[in-house]
């Protein structure tokens, strides 16, 4: 983001609003100002939507480590038998139904 560039008081956003959804449709994301302080920041979809994506995996991580600070982990062996333990059971219900 380029502040001199993406600053943008809300009487832009009023007088330009066409000009600021294209801008912000190929990728810039837009800081607007009312009083001369931040109010909001209008981005592109698709940039919400990586923004949104990411800060998922954050919270799956942090879940992740609140697990391994507690103790609540299964060792990889034990996860590989569980694993080919399901793969077992769902070819024998098909060997079942199928024949």
């Amino acid at each position: 983001m380029n502040l001199k560039r993406d600053v943008k008081p809300i009487t832009y956003l009023k007088n330009r609003t066409a000009e600021v959804v294209e801008q912000v449709s190929e990728g810039r994301t837009m800081v607007i100002t009312q009083n001369g302080e931040a109010k909001m920041v209008v981005m592109g979809i698709d940039e919400y939507d990586r923004m949104q994506a990411a800060l998922a995996l954050l919270k799956i991580i942090q879940l992740s480590e609140s697990d391994v600070r507690k103790g609540r982990t299964v060792s990889q062996e034990k996860v590989f038998q569980r694993v080919e333990s399901i793969i077992e059971d769902a070819k024998r219900k098909r060997k079942e139904t199928d024949g």
